[in-house]
């Protein structure tokens, strides 16, 4: 008895104490809090300057370095999981946060993973609330996640990918694209998307080609800038740019010559001259900056003349702040400064790996801390200045002060639920899908199929059962594959069968798996074997072929290949497509892949041919819509379509030396860049300058009239190039210049109109001066690269 009671009262002791401890703790954050609200940086009627410079004065050097680093709690990375603030189910843990956040964070990585809206909301809010009341400054967190081709969250909105929305060339459609996303990131949490991806897609054996606007830098310019102003907002404008609530701060990447590496393996060198890099490759970033505004850059993982552009002081102080004006935050791509030391070998340790990527302009490291702890002590050693850490950290607090997060740094779960996937967005994802499909071949006008006119359809292939996303996707909770699009297109009007044909690879099309195998011929010869049996009793046939998530991707590791030294269709699919031909039945090829195949028998044999890259959610009916009529085609080309991979580089803006005769092979594309049918048919003329001679500095308007002379309203893409014939420096043969998407009824003409300047017309001489050069520019008009209407234009020294 007198046990239980010493044993009661040492009970009623402990407990005591631990009230006691934590009534004082939060007593003492009242008070923290309390005094933080009558502080000037916490004031929103004064000047943000004013405000970061009062911050920054009160910061300790420990809080300043936090404020350079990132946090990612994923499970993979850490065996000790005191090193995460989260448990098992990911919820938050303050207990460990008290550790590892005692002196705050800039940002955290992906706070999406495994997390549903409402869930996202609360773990994000659940960390603000957190830092702002047990944290001595209480800066709130900065959440970044993955915005590619929407927000890349569960049940987030998916739309087409990069590529295929590439194939629209609609900038307004892409702002309308990017501002829909950022408005489901931004209310689940997020203030940063890694998104857009600004890189040239001038070698297609590169696994990230699907992430690229394609290959040309006119219109990855154009098509990015839409996109960061999307993500970003009017009001991130001007002087003194603010981020409202229903948008985020873009990231523009990857900084930069990363889209044809050295063999067409991810991170390889980029070997190339200032003037090549200057001329093309930066011209998308230069765009962002001074254009767009966009709030961050990542630099890439590769090298440039031996210099990791994690550590390119040239690219990213010279040029990014020097020459453009950037002002904003320069974060690493993920363990880009480790790679410094792990990858490219240019220094030993931890230490060294910080400093050179820090000193070379990165200012944050993601996904988490690897080096960047180390710069707390480097300052205390006298080997990097706190000057030049606080430059960094007002960078960071600027790009919170400008997003409102000092005021209101949390989301609402009811309205998260309500605008992610969205009827609205559904809608945007299904239009997308549409204006991506690309009509490649129609022979005979084989498309559109009469609806009723077949009675059985077989729907063969790998790809068909299935729907795809591409990479950097999540599960959107919606979507229907090509074989269930087709069957609810045609109701009980026909009767659909279904075969696989092939596998592409015999593991499943996971872009996350490291492992790939694929397909295995002699399993594939008894699926393609009864796929013939299947197409011989239809009375037409749609093939889904193509690729799939794990035949061409971000290959991020030596164990995780993505990148290829094919672009022939893999899964013996070639093999499939000769037996259905074989049975004599109308057939029509539908592709679905992240980069260009090498389609030379398809080609040739099939009359009809749709590609889609991939299309999103709304992919599946988008197709079905377009194969019965129910919308017509008007994509075009992005890249230059190889007959080989011996023709590599194929991109169209060659040298004139660049392209001699092969002796067993044409030196022409399969499909030339800007190519792309419709069911409709169109016919330029008047293509014409005026004035038709301007000096080095004057502007001339280019028209050209459209006429649809088909039968049905369809969209053409009117695409502009200029060739100047007499340069000091070797010019390519021809240089998008121009592009308007328009729509046209049967029989109506629009007169389309095009400007062009200094800024169209110059180059870098042999001093590598911007000029425009005196002499004649041959002018083209057309719906493609290569079927063009002409005019002249003179420039005069005047």
């Amino acid at each position: 008895m007198e046990a239980g009671v010493r044993f009661f009262l040492r009970f009623c002791a402990c407990v005591a104490v631990v009230s006691a401890v934590a009534g004082a703790f939060a007593w003492k954050s009242r008070v923290a809090n309390a005094q933080q609200a009558t502080l000037p940086y916490r004031d929103a009627n004064l000047p943000v300057e004013q405000r970061i410079t009062d911050l920054l004065s009160r910061m300790t050097l420990e809080e300043k370095v936090a404020q350079l680093q990132g946090a990612w709690e994923n499970k993979q990375f850490f065996s000790d999981p005191k090193m995460l603030f989260v448990d098992d189910k990911g919820n938050f843990l303050p207990e460990n946060a008290a550790t590892l956040l005692k002196n705050g964070i800039g940002e955290i990585s992906r706070p999406s993973e495994h997390r549903d809206p409402r869930v996202m909301v609360e773990f994000t809010n659940s960390i603000q609330k957190w830092v702002k009341e047990n944290t001595r400054l209480g800066i709130p967190v900065l959440f970044h996640d993955e915005c590619l081709h929407g927000h890349v969250a569960p049940k987030g909105t998916s739309y087409p990918t990069a590529i295929a929305l590439a194939s629209t060339w609609d900038p307004d459609l892409l702002h309308e694209i990017f501002t829909a996303t950022a408005a489901e990131a931004r209310a689940r949490g997020i203030q940063q998307c890694l998104a857009p991806v600004l890189d040239l897609d001038r070698d297609p054996r590169w696994g990230r080609t699907e992430e690229t606007y394609g290959e040309d830098p006119y219109l990855v310019s154009r098509l990015g800038v839409a996109a960061i102003t999307g993500y970003q907002g009017a009001s991130y404008q001007g002087a003194d740019p603010r981020l409202d609530k229903s948008h985020v701060m873009a990231t523009a990447k990857h900084f930069a010559v990363h889209g044809q590496p050295e063999s067409g393996t991810n991170v390889g060198p980029a070997l190339y001259s200032e003037r090549v890099i200057r001329e093309y490759w930066l011209k998308p970033f230069e765009a962002a900056v001074k254009e767009a505004h966009v709030a961050t850059v990542m630099p890439s993982y590769n090298e440039i003349d031996g210099i990791p552009n994690h550590s390119n002081k040239h690219l990213m102080i010279d040029v990014l702040r020097g020459e453009w004006g950037f002002t904003g935050l320069i974060t690493s791509d993920y363990f880009g400064p480790q790679e410094l030391r792990t990858v490219h070998h240019i220094v030993a340790n931890q230490e060294d790996a910080a400093r050179v990527a820090f000193e070379s302009g990165v200012d944050v490291e993601l996904p988490f801390n690897q080096t960047y702890g180390t710069l707390v002590d480097q300052v205390k050693a006298g080997k990097i200045s706190e000057s030049s850490i606080d430059v960094s950290v007002t960078r960071m607090l600027r790009a919170k002060f400008m997003a409102g997060m000092f005021e209101d740094p949390y989301s609402n779960a009811d309205y998260a639920e309500k605008i992610t996937n969205s009827p609205e967005h559904q809608a945007l994802a299904l239009k997308a899908a549409h204006e991506s499909i690309i009509l490649i071949k129609n022979e005979n006008k084989l498309l559109p199929l009469a609806k009723g006119k077949y009675k059985r359809i077989a729907v063969i292939g790998p790809n068909a059962a299935e729907l795809h996303l591409g990479g950097y996707s999540n599960q959107p909770g919606r979507g229907v594959s090509f074989l269930q699009a087709i069957k609810t297109k045609v109701g009980s009007s026909a009767e659909v069968s279904y075969s696989l044909g092939s596998k592409i690879t015999e593991t499943d099309p996971d872009w996350d798996a490291d492992k790939v195998v694929l397909g295995d011929p002699a399993l594939n010869a008894k699926r393609i074997e009864e796929a013939a049996k299947v197409a011989a009793k239809a009375d037409i046939v749609l093939l889904a072929l193509g690729g799939n998530e794990q035949t061409s991707r971000e290959a991020w590791a030596v164990n995780h290949p993505g990148d290829r030294t094919s672009l022939d269709l893999y899964g013996n699919q070639d093999d499939l497509v000769k037996a259905i031909l074989a049975t004599g039945k109308p057939t029509v090829v539908f592709l679905q892949h992240g980069s260009p195949n090498t389609i030379n028998y398809i080609a040739e044999h099939v009359p009809a041919i749709l590609d889609g890259w991939y299309l999103g959610q709304e992919g599946g009916a988008a197709v079905a819509d377009v194969i019965f009529g129910d919308y017509n085609p008007g994509a075009k080309l992005p890249v230059t379509i190889p007959r080989s991979i011996g023709q590599l580089p194929v991109y169209y803006y060659q040298k004139p030396s660049g392209k001699r005769e092969y002796l067993d092979s044409s030196t022409l594309p399969l499909f030339p860049f800007g190519w792309g049918l419709s069911y409709a048919t169109f016919k330029y003329s008047n293509v014409h300058a005026t004035p038709d001679s301007i000096g080095p500095q004057g502007r001339t308007t280019v028209t050209a009239d459209v006429t649809n002379t088909g039968s049905v309203r369809g969209d053409e893409i009117v695409q502009l190039y200029i060739r100047d014939e007499i340069s000091s420096v070797t010019r390519p043969v021809k240089e998008l210049r121009g592009f308007r998407r328009i729509s046209l009824n049967p029989g109506e003409t629009k007169t389309v109109e095009f400007t062009l300047g200094p800024d169209e017309l110059s180059f870098l001489n042999r001093d590598m001066h911007r000029v425009v050069e005196p002499g004649t520019f041959t002018l083209m008009v057309g719906g493609n690269s290569v079927d063009v209407t002409t005019a002249k234009l003179e420039v005069v020294q005047r």
